[in-house]
C-alpha cells in the first residue's frame, strides 16, 4: 500500500494546564508514529483564537507532517473528535 503525505494542525485547550497539553501532544505524535512515519513537528505555541471555542480565547497550536496509508487519517480524525482537550484540528493531504 502506498504512503501519502499529510499535514495536521491541532489546537489544544489550555484550561487544564501545560501538563495536559504535553500529554495530548505526546498521545497524538505517538499515535501517528505507530501508524505511519512521523515527519517535522512545528510547535506554534499559545496563540489567541479568532473567536471563542468552548468559552476559551487561547489555544496551543501544533503542526505535524507525517506519512501514512490512506485509511489512517480517518481513524486519527475519529480519535481527535472524541478526545477532551482538543479544540480544533484539520488534516490535509499534501500534493506530491
Amino acid at each position: 500500500m502506498a504512503l501519502r503525505n499529510y499535514e495536521i494542525v491541532m489546537v489544544f485547550s489550555l484550561s487544564k494546564g501545560d501538563e495536559a497539553v504535553e500529554a495530548l501532544k505526546t498521545k497524538f505524535t505517538d499515535l501517528i508514529a505507530k501508524n505511519g512515519t512521523l515527519g517535522e513537528i512545528d510547535e506554534w505555541g499559545k496563540r489567541k483564537l479568532a473567536y471563542l471555542i468552548n468559552y476559551e480565547a487561547e489555544g496551543y497550536y501544533i503542526l505535524v507532517n507525517f506519512q501514512s496509508d490512506e485509511k489512517f487519517p480517518a481513524e486519527l480524525d475519529r480519535v481527535l473528535n472524541i478526545t477532551d482537550g482538543v479544540l480544533r484540528h484539520q488534516i490535509v493531504a499534501k500534493g506530491e
